[in-house]
């Protein structure tokens, strides 16, 4: 049996506690029934952040265009149409996504509460009916009184407060729209993403510290491969499976943006001349110059996670897995997360974003799911909660609020907006964003102490946030 960290949604009424602590201690802001909050998009984060503000007692009005237009990718009118999977991920409390749910639980989700409702069998993941999820989700924020007015909106109104919430296939005029707040280089189209391992999954006896002619101090991690290690590496990379563009996406993409696989295809040597080049690590090598080497980059500050640098792939995850796994070093890695190229649309967060998801140079316009950089159907509805509940408080004229650091839904909202110098990558739920916990030796035991710690600690900060004057 899957342990899980939390008690079906329903089991404490959990929003009246939430909707009473607010009225009762942070009145003097604002009449809520004469406040409103607008929301632009349908999907997961834009009907947690909707479902929230009108649980709190705030009107919303909701916009979707759907189904007057359609993105490439969409199919149902209903809201929360669940596109790429029908699988919301692990439950278990010894999981990162499980963690994930369990906080979302504890703040009155209504995803989690439509997803249990329409479960469908999928070992220690939920999955759901997704007709079935769509239509329930629906029929939840219109008995709720959300104002759901289906209409494509093309610049974004003078509202406020309001919740951007339109997802990774934004459409163009309402992504020219944000392109033109937030300025030409905080929008990106299309999305290249390398894989992701944690750090202590990195046999260290076999990879080192370094960077190329010792500039800039040991900054990388560095898995060197001889000559037969690099022609087998090769071989598999090439013949691997891979996954298919979809219809709107495509299939040839420009030369910063090409997978590693197609670099490869281009001749046995070009890896070795390019991302893969073996120069300026002649001294640091034990068993003499290598053939080619494979560096990791710094993916957190804490050095928990780090970036296998240049590695954009559309090979499928079980492949990557498996070929990534040929390299000296990363035999056991741990991936939280795979590599990816697709459409895509998202901000640069770390430019423009508080971690409370509100734009730092504009009060009460905030952005949640998806399109701030979070990858993932829990992520962009935790996120979309968060948005929902700080929506209240500016209307309430307090300060916007982040959870800790300690839970997986702060930790990530702190991690797409922290600042950084590279470009921003978007990141799902995992335990390397978490502080580490000493002195508990199995891995299946630290996380579960790990999942448990972000649950407890949001249960307490939503206590004391929501049901304090601060």
């Amino acid at each position: 049996m899957v342990e899980v960290l939390y008690a079906q949604p329903g089991s404490e009424p959990l929003i009246d506690f939430l909707k009473d602590v607010i009225i009762m201690t942070l009145s003097g802001g604002g009449n809520l029934n004469k406040s409103r909050v607008t929301v632009i998009g349908g999907g997961l984060a834009g009907i947690e952040a909707a479902c929230m503000a009108r649980s709190l007692g705030l009107a919303v009005t909701l916009y979707e265009m759907k189904p007057l237009r359609y993105s490439e990718a969409h199919t149902m009118e209903g809201l929360g149409e669940l596109v790429c999977s029908n699988s919301l991920k692990a439950l278990g409390g010894d999981t990162a996504h499980g963690a994930l749910k369990g906080e979302m639980v504890e703040l009155g989700s209504i995803i989690m509460e439509t997803a249990l409702k329409t479960r469908v069998p999928a070992g220690a993941a939920l999955a759901v009916d997704r007709e079935a999820f769509s239509c329930l989700v629906t029929e939840a924020l219109e008995a709720k009184g959300v104002e759901i007015i289906r209409e494509e909106i093309e610049h974004i109104p003078s509202a406020r407060p309001l919740i951007i919430a339109t997802g990774p296939l934004t459409s163009e005029p309402f992504a020219a729209s944000i392109q033109s707040l937030l300025g030409k280089d905080s929008l990106f189209f299309y999305d290249a993403v390398s894989p992701v391992v944690t750090f202590e999954s990195i046999d260290m006896g076999k990879a080192f510290f370094g960077s190329r002619y010792g500039k800039g101090g040991a900054d990388y991690i560095n898995c060197a491969l001889d000559k037969e290690g690099y022609e087998r590496f090769v071989h598999e990379l090439t013949s691997a499976k891979r996954v298919t563009p979809r219809a709107f996406e495509p299939t040839a993409l420009f030369e910063g943006c090409m997978p590693i696989e197609s670099m490869a295809e281009r001749g046995v040597a070009t890896l070795a001349f390019g991302p893969l080049r073996p120069v300026g690590f002649s001294e640091q090598v034990k068993n003499g110059p290598p053939y080619a080497i494979v560096q990791l980059r710094k993916e957190n500050a804490g050095g928990t996670l780090y970036n296998m640098v240049g590695f954009q792939t559309r090979l499928t995850f079980p492949e990557q897995a498996r070929v990534f796994g040929l390299i000296p070093g990363l035999e056991n890695a741990e991936f939280v997360r795979y590599g990816k190229l697709h459409r895509n649309t998202y901000i640069n967060a770390s430019e423009v974003l508080e971690s409370t998801l509100e734009l730092r140079a504009e009060q009460g316009l905030f952005f949640a799911g998806q399109l701030t950089g979070l990858e993932g159907y829990c992520e962009s509805g935790a996120s979309g909660i968060i948005a929902g509940i700080n929506a209240v408080r500016r209307c309430l004229g307090r300060a916007p609020v982040t959870p800790p650091a300690d839970t997986m839904t702060g930790a990530l909202l702190r991690y797409i907006s922290a600042p950084r110098e590279t470009t921003p990558q978007p990141m799902n739920a995992n335990f390397g964003l978490l502080p580490g916990i000493t002195g508990i030796k199995k891995r299946r035991d630290r996380r579960r102490a790990q999942a448990r710690l972000a649950v407890e600690r949001m249960r307490s900060w939503r206590d004391k946030i929501l049901a304090s004057k601060g």
